[in-house]
């Protein structure tokens, strides 16, 4: 078993390094993903039994039984990650429509500077508070699509998605509905809303308002000014219908998480009733259009547009999820937060800090699911509820993934839409983000120690 699982651990860093290198060996990452993905559950079913009887000793597993509970198992894994791809796949499609409908206009009209720091700042907040409201999956998608309206550099546009994915992870820490991670504490009831929103906000805020300030220095002089579009795609929706198709794509990303809490159904349910509703309104829109007489166009229609969705991405995020998936279940990740544990002497900063480091390498919700599991709630002190630990481990496991492209969904999402390489976001933001972080630590230490003593 301990071969095998050395395999295992070598495919993963192997397939990591090929995806930290796709820029110089220009091999999509997707590939190696799915390769990788494949190669450790390979190594897993050599001798499945072994990891299962370690792993879930309560199951009772033999080796009568042992294929329908590892079917059963590897089935309830991938509807996990399936989830995560139908709400990716919806979300894409949503933002898609509205973009290509027009609907993000009046948005660019607003955030419309001349001033490339300037907008980089707007941009930076507008995305920190956008992601408390949405997820920061879905508030980086959306940013890049307005992004792409406004800076037609792609050299620049890199310096402002860095900056989307820092503010993206940093809002989403400070809210109980911004990150997967809160959300799993805030569904434990081991934070609150106050709590966390009070108690993190400010650290938060300083780990989005450090890198931009670093960030901005990359940029210089004005932007150009847009050359107009010309014809369809510009002119077909009135501006009052653009602006329902864009309410109705945000607002109902916005709704997602409400009808989750009025339904209990999963989030990419919620996802797919928005999607939907947009589809629906845009078919009624255009078949309005033609009776008036005007020439019908395809092209902007939600099912041409579905063939413009980047599926390398959604396989991309498979094979990651499935691979991490698989360091979970034969104790890789169990380990390695027992060893964090035995290693800071129990320092809740020590902790979480280098949890937040390791969640810029593999996935922060089973890292986070780890310690919800190896460190019980208390009545007081910093595992109570909305203790210190569980507190930093918001703020750790969200911001911690800045640190490295593929550390977030954020990152990855912004990876598989802009083609940023690991390489120029290692260089360019992974010390700033890392500077950021820290820095959110420093405030978060003040806020506790020096003005608010707890």
């Amino acid at each position: 078993m301990a071969t095998l699982t050395t395999a295992i651990i070598i495919s993963f860093v192997l397939g990591y390094l090929l995806i930290a290198l796709e820029g110089p060996l220009k091999i999509n990452k997707s590939a190696t993903a799915l390769m990788m993905c494949v190669l450790c559950w390979t190594f897993y079913m050599m001798n499945p039994l072994a990891f299962v009887q370690t792993m879930h000793p309560e199951a009772g597993v033999t080796s009568a039984n042992l294929m329908d509970y590892v079917y059963t198992l590897f089935k309830d894994l991938l509807g996990d990650t399936s989830e995560t791809l139908f709400f990716l796949l919806g979300a894409m499609t949503i933002v898609e429509i509205v973009d290509s409908n027009g609907g993000f206009n009046f948005v660019k009209e607003i955030l419309q500077s001349k001033s490339k720091r300037s907008l980089l700042w707007k941009i930076a907040f507008l995305t920190f508070f956008l992601s408390a409201i949405l997820d920061n999956l879905t508030t980086t998608i959306v940013m890049i699509m307005v992004l792409r309206k406004i800076i037609k550099s792609h050299e620049d546009r890199l310096y402002y998605i860095g900056t989307v994915v820092i503010a993206a992870n940093s809002g989403g820490a400070f809210s109980p509905i911004g990150d997967v991670t809160t959300i799993m504490l805030w569904v434990n009831n081991l934070i609150t809303s106050h709590g966390v929103i009070s108690s993190i906000f400010t650290a938060s805020l300083a780990s989005m308002i450090i890198p931009t300030f670093i960030l901005q220095f990359g940029l210089h002089g004005k932007i150009e000014p847009e050359v107009e579009e010309n014809g369809t795609k510009k002119l077909y929706f009135t501006p009052i219908e653009r602006k329902i198709v864009f309410f109705l794509g945000v607002g109902g990303l916005i709704f997602v998480p409400i009808f989750r809490h009025l339904t209990k159904l999963p989030p990419f349910m919620g996802i797919l009733l928005a999607l939907g509703v947009l589809w629906f309104a845009t078919e009624v829109f255009y078949k309005r259009k033609v009776r008036k007489g005007l020439k019908d166009d395809p092209r902007h229609r939600v099912a041409a547009l579905l063939n413009k969705i980047d599926l390398s991405t959604i396989l991309f995020f498979l094979g990651i999820l499935m691979a991490v998936n698989c360091l979970q279940e034969v104790g890789i990740l169990k380990n390695l937060g027992e060893w964090v544990r035995e290693a800071s002497g129990g320092n809740n900063y020590i902790v979480t800090g280098i949890i937040g480091i390791i969640s810029s390498i593999v996935d922060n919700v089973p890292l986070v699911a780890g310690c919800i599991g190896m460190y019980p709630m208390e009545a007081t002190g910093p595992l109570a509820l909305d203790g210190a630990f569980w507190q930093l481990l918001a703020y750790c496991a969200g911001v911690g993934g800045s640190m490295l492209i593929i550390g977030s969904a954020a990152g990855v999402i912004a990876m598989g839409l802009e083609k940023v390489s690991f390489g120029w976001y290692l260089k360019h933001v992974s010390w700033v983000a890392l500077v950021g972080y820290f820095g959110g630590m420093l405030v978060y230490w003040i806020q506790n120690h020096l003005i608010f003593v707890q």
